[in-house]
């Protein structure tokens, strides 16, 4: 597979899944979270800050996230951490993405999608 810089239009979405996952395993600041989707994904998903940041803006003002501001070796960081509403969202777009994964799965390997009522 040629090494990609950007993902497709078909990451839409993916970004915010991704940071609520990993936040919700545990609180992060904002390169940590660049850091752990490159290693988590196996470098298969590649955001940068450009990306993360916005994200992480946008799902605290929706107050899907809260943060707080922390001095550490003499460098201010912002961490960030779940909210209820945050789960709530985080379940709805993991069964979403889940069902879309499946199907497209299905198509590919040649097996009958049945969707789920």
């Amino acid at each position: 597979m040629p090494n990609q810089r950007t993902n497709p239009n078909f990451m839409n979405g993916v970004p915010e899944l991704l940071v609520l996952k990993l936040i919700a395993e545990q609180e992060m600041y904002g390169y940590e979270v660049v850091q752990a989707i490159h290693r988590r994904t196996g470098k298969a998903v590649t955001l940068g800050e450009g990306v993360v940041y916005p994200v992480l803006h946008s799902l605290e003002r929706e107050g899907a996230l809260s943060s707080r501001r922390q001095v550490v070796n003499g460098r201010s960081r912002i961490y960030y951490s779940i909210t209820p509403a945050g789960k709530r969202r985080l379940s709805d777009l993991a069964g979403t993405w889940t069902r879309l994964a499946t199907a497209i799965q299905d198509v590919v390997i040649g097996e009958k999608h049945v969707p789920t009522v």
